[in-house]
């Protein structure tokens, strides 16, 4: 199939929506209470021309949320696929681990839960999520190649604790990250590691921050 390229007004119609989500992305990532009239200072765009896009800032976070949710399960896809293919467990687990904090999609989750109302697109690709994680885990498992006791639920926590380092410029910041998940990367590729105390989260324990509270 050929891919139709876009007119020109409609390709400035895309590059003028990636700039305002980027934008958005930085603005409420740094402070979700900023107004929608911050993203478009940021964007350099008009507010009316952010409005015609995103009605409400509600919708812009929707969208926000929902493309990184996207990200999450296509990494998931592929590093499932990767061990489908024969690919060595470990480093496709590490590979998998590395792409999602390079991504920094838990930084939306950090900030923006509970900021809107999610759709059946989100609930759907969140469930695919959970399912590839839970295909992922149980292949390492089968493999013996990460301790015995992670579970499903821990890889969001760890995630979200890496997503927190927030110090310096972007690549200070992404030096800080992939120091820290190397040491994460250590305890848990493990197999005969020693087992954790107190008992692991269940899946589906923090899905309650999702309900819109503002």
């Amino acid at each position: 199939m050929t891919t139709v390229p876009l007119s020109g007004r409609r390709a400035q119609a895309a590059r003028n929506d990636a700039v305002i989500l980027d934008a958005a992305r930085d603005v409420f990532v740094a402070d979700p209470s900023a107004p929608i009239a911050a993203v478009a200072q940021k964007a350099g765009v008009g507010i009316s021309a952010l409005y015609r896009r995103y009605p409400s800032k509600e919708e812009l976070l929707a969208k926000l949320c929902l493309d990184g949710l996207l990200i999450y399960v296509g990494i998931a896809e592929e590093a499932n696929a990767a061990l489908d293919a024969g690919g060595d467990p470990a480093e496709t687990f590490a590979t998998f681990m590395r792409r999602i904090v390079d991504a920094d999609t838990h930084s939306l989750t950090q900030k923006l839960a509970g900021m809107f109302q999610p759709t059946e697109e989100h609930r759907t690709n969140a469930i695919r999520a959970g399912e590839l994680n839970q295909h992922l885990v149980e292949r390492l498992h089968e493999a013996q190649a990460v301790r015995p006791d992670l579970v499903v639920a821990d890889l969001g926590q760890i995630f979200e604790m890496i997503a927190a380092i927030r110090f310096g410029d972007d690549e200070r910041r992404g030096q800080l990250r992939h120091r820290y998940l190397a040491l994460v990367l250590a305890g848990l590729l493990q197999p005969g590691a020693e087992a954790l105390p107190g008992p692991p989260p269940y899946v589906g324990e923090f899905a309650g921050r999702w309900d819109k509270t503002t």
